[in-house]
């Protein structure tokens, strides 16, 4: 593993434009290079925020396991300002990356420009668009479904009725998430009044402390630290918290009861399986962060393994097992969600 450092920095930006285009239709290429040997792949990730950032680090962490386990070569850039984006694709593309990873987001237009400039390189990046032919790939954190089940244990266990959200912004990505976790809460338990709070940034975890203590001076007795900081204020303020996108429970072991996991390794290790096999295809590999497909999960409850009521856990697992078999799904409700 070797970290570049090309002198590329600037804080963490928005990820997409407010506005969801329609999916562009499938398309494949073929590799020119078909059939690479394991110690000839090389991956790249280009990064608009910190490495710390939740979003970028499963992502980073997937490529590491790759590494490790699959053999490729990796590297990659984080910090990287939109203005800046198509130039280190370009840089990496020139340098024979096989596959270009990143968030492209709010450097969409940079990212999709530079990918048609070279057809033989694969691109995979974040998007709430559709891939474009014949080599740029779109994913996304499909991890609604574990957010729905925090939403359960939070209204089963509220005493206020009032459990709290703080994310990033509200676009489509994030809504579904925060919704879904309100709609886990209310199925349970219909009296819960909800606050949300959007911070809008992708990376400012002081703003998202500031913004959990006013809602838990508000009444909030749990709440879904969907970014960095949340989870310090309530660890302060002694109220119970839900983190996002990994598991975060030793930031708080008294504090963190769970959260929502994105595991973003079966989407990395389906795309290096097909650049190895030469037919890697531009398409939405969204469903590979999905429960059923290994790609997200329920973080274990460590400190309240014991803590939780007994009826509680087993109402999330029947929940989680039926969403597993297919006979429960969660809506995915991305409105931006609002204060009651």
């Amino acid at each position: 593993m070797r970290r570049v450092t090309d002198g590329i920095s600037g804080q963490g930006i928005s990820r997409r434009a407010l506005m969801r285009t329609g999916a562009l239709g499938l398309a494949s290429f073929g590799l020119a290079r078909a059939g690479l040997a394991a110690n000839e792949l090389k991956v790249a990730s280009i990064f608009a925020t910190p490495i710390e950032e939740p979003w970028d680090h499963q992502i980073h962490v997937a490529l590491q396991q790759a590494e490790k386990e699959l053999g490729i070569s990796y590297k990659w850039s984080e910090k990287v300002q939109a203005a800046d984006f198509g130039r280190v694709i370009r840089e990496y593309a020139g340098q024979g990356y096989d596959l270009i990873l990143g968030d492209a987001f709010a450097a969409e237009r940079e990212a999709r420009r530079a990918a048609k400039a070279f057809p033989k390189v694969a691109f995979l990046f974040g998007s709430g668009a559709g891939p474009a032919e014949p080599n740029f790939a779109v994913f996304d954190n499909w991890i609604h479904e574990p957010a729905y089940l925090c939403g359960v244990i939070a209204g089963k266990l509220t005493k206020s009725n009032v459990i709290g959200a703080v994310a990033a912004m509200g676009i489509p990505e994030v809504n579904r998430l925060v919704n879904a976790f309100f709609a886990g809460a209310r199925e349970v338990n219909p009296a819960i009044k909800k606050k949300v709070t959007f911070i809008g940034s992708f990376f400012d975890p002081p703003k998202a402390k500031e913004a959990a203590i006013a809602q838990i001076d508000r009444g909030v007795d749990l709440i879904y630290a969907e970014r960095f900081g949340v989870i310090e204020a309530a660890a302060e303020r002694k109220i119970l918290a839900f983190s996002n996108m990994s598991d975060q429970a030793s930031i708080a072991p008294d504090t963190v009861i769970t959260g929502p996991v994105w595991n973003m390794y079966p989407t990395v290790q389906q795309a290096i399986k097909l650049v190895r096999a030469g037919v890697f295809t531009a398409q939405d590999y969204g469903d590979f962060s999905r429960m059923a497909k290994g790609g997200s999960s329920l973080a274990p409850y460590h400190a309240f393994e014991q803590k939780l009521p007994a009826d509680v856990k087993d109402l999330v697992e029947k929940k989680k097992e039926e969403i597993l078999a297919g006979t429960f799904r969660v809506d995915v409700d991305e409105a931006t969600p609002t204060s009651d």
